[in-house]
């Protein structure tokens, strides 16, 4: 079996890690789920999931990782309890979906880097996108973006991911401060900043059971908590790294970008008098590129969005993939080219439904976000907090500058708060979607 990969730098993991974090969930989620909700009432529920119980989780699956020293299916054995092998199985499946379809999207992401520079969809955006979102072309860049997302895996921890993050993670970044400060000269930006950022307390009160399922599955999926990607990420990481830096470093970095996404979609939606709760899924496509046909040097701007779009899908797709891969490399010692390229193959085949017809992106996204995600984190934590407790606490203190106080606090926030808010997102997640499946499917 090939000796197991590291990081080379902090910085590398750092930033691979928020890279993972940082994209589709973002950029092209974050904001049509804010605007489905109402604008700032999502906003302060998501915020406080990712404080209260994000922070919390990504910790246990740091802890996992490192403390293992391998992938979310084979870490529990490498811990002494192959019997909650399910639990990182579960994570690992979600992720599986996730990649499905996000690479569906990723490929409507490319299609419109070129469509910016021809215009293309000036004249008409809903129509521009229903021919982008299914039918040939969006296989054919399906197929695309799951060939860049394998050719980075490929090449390895240090020369392909971390290279990868190093680079691309920084270009999101300054993209869209360069977005959300041209956002802020437009017309009506004072009104959308109203929108996102004054929450009404009464809205969040009478709509909180409906928001709080979209909010934790947003929370996991930005932070790809529940997947097996944290878990298999710090699985290479050296003894002496403190993990409550690195785990905030993260949280604050990735939900920096979610936020200033929202400084970047919504004044451009205002700016057209586009409503933010209307176009679901395709708001960054059909609301975003009206806005774009709208504004001096809408195809420029729209190029540099879903250029730097672009790169925000494919840091989260690497990290995905990773995980499947590094089971393959652990349990059969495959080699990582051979095995990357055998899993992207069935990732593109199982995506190809969501190319020929969106109803299957919903299901999928649902299902995953709603409730494996959410499953994920409560296995893990639960696993953590009553099984593995001693073993957790003995991880979380390893390494420069850790605090054995902030460890006994966390562990009870593990054992009680995690698993309680969870149970309910849980049952709310379910809840709706058997009755997603029931308008859509009966």
């Amino acid at each position: 079996m090939p000796a197991r990969e590291t990081w080379a730098t902090r910085l590398g993991f750092i930033l691979a890690a928020v890279g993972s974090a940082v994209g589709l969930g973002n950029i092209w989620r974050f904001p049509f789920l804010t605007g489905e909700a109402g604008g700032a009432a999502f906003l302060v529920v998501y915020l406080l999931f990712v404080g209260v119980i994000g922070l919390p989780v990504l910790l246990v699956e740091f802890v996992i990782g490192r403390r293992s020293e391998r992938n979310p299916v084979n870490a529990f054995e490498r811990l002494g309890k192959p019997g909650w092998t399910f639990a990182g199985a579960i994570g690992a499946l979600a992720g599986f979906i996730i990649l499905s379809y996000y690479s569906v999207v990723g490929g409507w992401v490319l299609q419109y880097v070129i469509d910016s520079f021809t215009g293309a969809y000036f004249a008409d955006p809903e129509g521009h996108f229903a021919a982008t979102a299914t039918g040939t072309n969006a296989v054919l860049f399906h197929a695309l973006f799951m060939g860049l997302v394998a050719g980075i895996v490929a090449l390895g921890i240090r020369n392909g991911l971390e290279r990868a993050a190093k680079l691309m993670v920084p270009s999101v970044i300054v993209l869209l401060v360069i977005l959300a400060g041209y956002g802020a000269t437009l017309s009506d930006a004072s009104e959308a900043y109203a929108y996102y950022l004054a929450p009404d307390f009464g809205e969040i009160s009478a709509n909180l059971f409906s928001i709080i399922p979209d909010a934790a599955g947003q929370a996991f999926f930005t932070l790809s908590l529940g997947m097996g990607v944290m878990i298999t990420y710090a699985s290479y990481l050296g003894e002496d790294r403190n993990l409550l830096t690195d785990g905030l470093t993260v949280v604050v970095i990735d939900t920096a970008i979610a936020f200033l996404a929202g400084l970047v979609v919504f004044p451009f939606l205002f700016a057209q008098n586009v409503d933010p709760g209307e176009g679901g899924a395709g708001t960054v496509f059909i609301g975003l590129a009206d806005a774009f046909a709208g504004i001096p040097a809408g195809s420029l701007v729209g190029a540099v969005f879903y250029i730097m779009l672009a790169i925000a899908a494919l840091t989260s797709a690497f990290s995905i993939l990773e995980v499947i891969v590094s089971f393959l490399i652990d349990n059969f010692g495959v080699d990582r080219k051979t095995g990357t390229i055998a899993i992207a193959a069935v990732l593109f085949v199982l995506g190809i439904p969501t190319a020929l017809d969106l109803t299957y992106l919903d299901a999928y996204d649902l299902l995953a976000n709603n409730i494996l995600l959410i499953l994920g984190g409560l296995l893990l934590s639960l696993f953590v907090g009553w099984v593995y407790a001693d073993g957790a606490l003995d991880e979380l203190n390893r390494g420069r500058g850790s605090d054995g106080a902030f460890a006994a606090f966390w562990i009870w926030t593990v054992r009680l708060v995690v698993p309680i808010v969870l149970v309910v997102t849980l049952a709310l997640g379910v809840s709706g979607y058997i009755e997603f499946l029931n308008e859509a499917f009966f």
